[in-house]
């Protein structure tokens, strides 16, 4: 099936859901992440979330750094997580998130994990505690495990959304990656997810997408989980997946091309993407 661009134009035929009135309309995004050495990733998606207009954030993070992220992050609730001795998140202790996991309109579960033993036992638990209408995202360590956690993934098919770059694609492939786009479909439709990896989107039953803009300097450390929260927020607001992931996709590019114009192609921070969020989103819309 031929791909279909995602231009700027192709974007506002293809509105968001608008905005609601209030925050819990907007849509609750929950980021469980955030090692004791990688907080700031969980912090990064959380930001991107509500940038793109997602109503309200919590931050589940490791005990050891929830009082930093909690004065750091203002606007998010933060909720601390048991940790290891050596400050990874304790996979299997987050039933003490079970109601925010029930209620939460997205949970992103990957960003700044750093244990992928940890990452599976959080991802076999989170299979088990998403509500009903609970959309999932996984990033980094946590969509990995996907490639051996069976039951787990069969559980999340449906409402999933991964965010793989090219080497936890092959990992998730069981093989060197060739043909991004096809690659990319082969893994929507083995996990019944919507896939994002760099300019291909695809969705389970052949449907394809392509970027059309983005640029090197993207591949910087905390870019992706800019990525993973501007597509959680826009999923939160009441975008379907494929709608999140296009959308949440090209957003993220155009500010890497925004940042490379005008700070230079290389060198310029994921952090600074953030701010370009909100004006592209107002411009498409």
């Amino acid at each position: 099936m031929a791909a279909e661009f995602v231009t700027p134009s192709a974007l506002r035929a293809w509105p968001l859901p608008a905005p609601g009135s209030s925050k819990q309309a907007r849509g609750d995004v929950l980021v469980i992440g955030g090692a004791r050495k990688t907080p700031g990733a969980a912090m990064l998606t959380g930001l991107a979330a509500l940038r793109v207009g997602a109503g309200r954030l919590s931050l589940a993070v490791g005990e050891s750094v929830a009082p930093a992220v909690a004065v750091s992050v203002l606007e998010s609730g933060v909720l601390p997580l048991a940790e290891t001795a050596s400050g990874a998140v304790r996979g299997d202790t987050i039933d003490v998130l079970a109601d925010d996991i029930e209620g939460a309109g997205c949970v992103v579960a990957g960003p700044g994990l750093d244990d992928p033993d940890e990452a599976a036992a959080l991802v076999r638990r989170l299979a088990d505690l998403v509500g009903d209408d609970t959309s999932v995202l996984l990033d980094a360590y946590a969509l990995g495990t996907l490639a051996y956690e069976e039951e787990a993934a069969r559980k999340l098919a449906g409402r999933l959304i991964l965010t793989p770059n090219t080497t936890e694609l092959g990992f998730l492939l069981g093989r060197d990656p060739g043909d991004l786009a096809d690659d990319t479909a082969e893994v929507a439709e083995r996990f019944g997810a919507v896939v994002t990896c760099m300019s291909a989107v695809a969705e389970p039953g052949g449907r394809r997408w392509q970027i059309t803009t983005g640029h090197e300097g993207l591949a910087t450390s905390g870019s992706g989980d800019v990525l993973a929260g501007a597509i959680a927020g826009v999923w939160a607001r009441g975008a379907d997946a494929p709608q999140a992931a296009c959308w949440g996709t090209y957003l993220h590019a155009a500010a890497g091309d925004r940042l490379s114009a005008r700070i230079g192609p290389l060198g310029f921070l994921a952090r600074e993407l953030l701010d370009e969020l909100p004006v592209l989103l107002s411009e498409l819309g």
